[in-house]
């Protein structure tokens, strides 16, 4: 079971709460990693990769943005996102044993915020995971979301699925070369934006996940030392 935390957010931002999923020996990375725009950090898609990320090594830090806490679906703008981010990732650096890499990421639009956060050289930060990454809403490819990416120099993991219909895999090459850091994509065939896939190519959805979470692994082992 995770260990259930409260992050404070300053005097007029109230609080969140965060959990957090420990290794049974020591980590190999500590991951700060944000819920997408549809559901919070308790949806069963985000504890479970959270919790097969710490079975296989790596400690996550999950948490709420302000809007989930308060029982909005609406999301907050973009500065009360970040700063609820940079609160999560404040708590991290003061209380997250150092062992290991420290990254960010998210699932969609956490996963965006994340990218924000990597574009202005968060102290600590050696890497991001995007999960699915917005590039633009569904049916608009003119409403990009790319003028902060040449900024990321962290190395960058991006999963997505194949067809995606926030932007395709294919898209999203046309603009991970302005990038100054080192990315990699990794592709899940058949995943729509939730990575979820037809029956004939992952009967399970278990299995769908595990090629997340294998992704994920693969590259944080492939980081360089902390």
């Amino acid at each position: 079971m995770p260990t259930r935390l409260t992050l404070e957010l300053g005097a007029t931002r109230g609080r969140v709460t965060a959990l957090r999923y420990d290794p049974k020996g020591p980590a190999v990375a500590n991951l700060v990693l944000a819920h997408g725009a549809g559901a919070g950090q308790e949806h069963p898609w985000m504890s479970g990769l959270a919790a097969g990320l710490a079975a296989r090594g790596v400690r996550v830090l999950t948490f709420n943005f302000p809007y989930v806490e308060a029982g909005r679906r609406t999301p907050d703008r973009s500065d009360v996102l970040l700063a609820c981010f940079r609160a999560a990732l404040a708590h991290a650096r003061r209380e997250l044993p150092p062992e290991g890499s420290l990254l960010i990421g998210g699932k969609s639009l956490g996963g965006r915020m994340a990218s924000h956060l990597a574009s202005e050289h968060e102290q600590g930060v050696t890497g991001l995971v995007c999960l699915g990454y917005p590039l633009h809403p569904p049916g608009r490819p003119d409403q990009l979301r790319v003028q902060h990416l040449p900024s990321i120099a962290v190395p960058t993991l991006i999963v997505q699925g194949s067809r995606d219909a926030f932007g395709s895999p294919e898209e999203l090459q046309r603009h991970l070369a302005a990038m100054a850091a080192k990315v990699t994509l990794e592709i899940i065939e058949g995943g729509d934006h939730s990575f979820k896939q037809a029956k004939k190519i992952a009967p399970d959805p278990e299995t769908t996940r595990t090629q997340v979470l294998d992704a994920v692994l693969r590259w944080i082992r492939a980081l360089p030392a902390a």
